[in-house]
């Protein structure tokens, strides 16, 4: 209701009615309409945090770091470009005034939690030799942005049809393909 409303239009009478459940069972277990909408949108924010952390198991090992990087970048940008998490991120954004705890608590967790995450695989792969990098942080920024600015954009701002896997696919590869003639040595890891 969250998703297909916004907060002021979701009626917790309707909530209930979905949750099959009448509506002083789900007072008993929020106190108001805010904490309800709280708590769904933290354990969403917890579930989206799980699902990326593991794109990157393994990545600062890789042998191959353009297949590999390609294979990240992929997952990536289908897993962030997903209906439900586009209407997340949309919701969120809305709300961002009315409940700035949750808006900070999505961009940690998502954008900051996972540019640290790819920054200290990519320090990683420098210190091996594949990748030039001065500033890890904001090399995770750039690929992160380069995979997701124009897909990602697109789906926040129109209502359309998501891009098939396909056109998913060609933005990542094109993202690895400039991020590697930025950051790359030319070098086979060591």
């Amino acid at each position: 209701m969250f998703l297909q409303h916004g907060y002021r239009a979701a009626a917790v009478d309707e909530i209930a009615a979905l949750a099959d459940v009448s509506k002083v069972t789900v007072y008993s277990h929020f106190s108001d309409k805010h904490s309800l909408f709280v708590a769904v949108f933290t354990d969403a924010i917890r579930e989206a945090e799980e699902s990326t952390q593991s794109l990157l198991h393994g990545f600062s090992e890789s042998g191959d770091i353009e297949r590999d990087m390609r294979t990240f970048a992929r997952r990536h940008v289908v897993l962030v470009t997903q209906p439900h998490l586009v209407r997340m991120r949309r919701t969120i954004i809305a709300e961002a005034d009315r409940f700035p705890d949750l808006a900070r608590a999505w961009h940690r967790a998502g954008p900051e939690r996972g540019h640290a995450a790819l920054a200290a695989q990519l320090e990683r792969l420098a210190q091996r030799g594949v990748l030039r990098i001065d500033d890890p942080l904001l090399a995770a920024q750039h690929l992160n942005y380069l995979i997701l600015s124009v897909p990602l954009n697109e789906a926040m701002f129109a209502v359309h049809k998501p891009y098939g896997r396909k056109r998913l696919h060609h933005f990542a590869d094109e993202a690895v393909r400039v991020f590697l003639a930025a950051y790359g040595t030319g070098k086979a890891p060591t």
